[in-house]
């Protein structure tokens, strides 16, 4: 066992202990490299974070041991990394930490911090979201350069009603598209929102994606999660690792490079050379809020022409105004079987 470390970052002294502890078998990847990764990107990490209630996915044995999500700020969290309070859809609350510095990323990082999930807000206002975020998720028998075909058309869609999307691989096979938003509205209109684009999308590409929640509806497609928008659904941030074998991160992209790039190349081994060459590739984002007015009149004229409704929403949130039955469709259909 190595000894702990005290690293000077950002005028703070941090601990380091038991950098040599393998995290990433597979690879030979420690403790230690997931730390030093965290503090070869911070300024990108933390233009991703700062300010946002942030949930830790935490390894603290590495992706082999047990893992678990941590929301509530332990007790021993220094009292120089602040806080916010945010509200479950139950009613319930709870203090999450909100980093403000690379060091403070980096005290996340020696817990067995993988992967950072932010809210879409800022801890001084935690009911209104300042990013849209549309969750391109493949389906088996579909793959990333499916997110991607999708990615390109929503762009389009997104374009169309003054929206502007900063791309990301997730880390896996699927694909992120952040809008910048004024935060101005809340999260269930925000959420209307995005059901209203991917339902045009759906529309522009039906053998491709799809907008069911329901698995056994969705065949070989694309699925756009739009719950990732409900109140208390997060996204793992631009840069965060992802606890898989290869230890692939979350990567900025451009529009331009999205049709020759994959997943696995970008990890806590290369992502550092690319920060270095490239910056923060979306470190314009926050800079730029769109105006969610024209995605909330399409899902208006949802409503009224086509009679389209809510969908459900996520197993844990308590029923909603307007949201259709929770059922299962083959059990709707079969309440025997139920």
């Amino acid at each position: 066992m190595s000894a702990a470390e005290q690293l000077e970052i950002d005028g703070r002294s941090v601990r380091l202990s038991n950098a040599d502890k393998v995290y990433f078998p597979e690879r030979g990847f420690t403790k230690g490299d997931v730390v030093r990764y965290v503090m070869a990107v911070g300024p990108g990490m933390l233009r991703a974070l700062a300010d946002r209630p942030t949930t830790l996915e935490r390894y603290p044995d590495g992706v082999h041991g047990e893992s678990f999500y941590q929301k509530r700020v332990p007790k021993y969290l220094p009292d120089w990394i602040p806080t916010a309070r945010i509200r479950f859809p139950s009613g319930r609350t709870a203090d999450e930490m909100c980093p403000d510095s690379v060091a403070a990323l980096v005290w996340a990082a020696n817990l067995g911090c993988l992967t950072f999930h932010p809210w879409p807000v800022r801890r001084h206002d935690t009911e209104h979201p300042d990013e849209l975020r549309i969750d391109l998720d493949p389906q088996p028998g579909t793959d990333f350069a499916d997110a991607v075909r999708a990615a390109h058309e929503m762009r389009d869609v997104l374009a169309d009603h003054g929206l502007t999307a900063w791309p990301k691989t997730s880390g896996g096979r699927g694909l992120h598209l952040f809008v910048p938003i004024r935060p101005e509205w809340t999260f269930v209109e925000v959420r209307r929102a995005v059901i209203a684009l991917g339902r045009e999308l759906e529309t522009r590409m039906p053998d491709h994606v799809t907008m069911s929640w329901w698995k056994e509806e969705r065949g070989q497609k694309v699925f756009v999660d739009y719950n990732q928008m409900a109140r208390d659904r997060t996204i793992a941030s631009a840069y965060s690792v992802r606890a898989n074998p290869r230890a692939t991160v979350s990567a900025p992209l451009t529009w331009d490079e999205l049709d020759d790039v994959h997943p696995d190349d970008f990890d806590i081994a290369t992502m550092p050379e690319r920060f270095t060459r490239l910056g923060d590739l979306h470190a314009d984002m926050p800079n730029n809020p769109c105006d969610l007015g024209p995605a909330l009149a399409l899902a208006d004229r949802h409503t009224q022409d086509d009679e389209l409704g809510d969908l459900p929403y996520p197993p844990d949130h308590p029923k909603m105004p307007g949201e259709p039955p929770r059922v299962q469709p083959s059990r709707a259909r079969h309440p025997e079987t139920s």
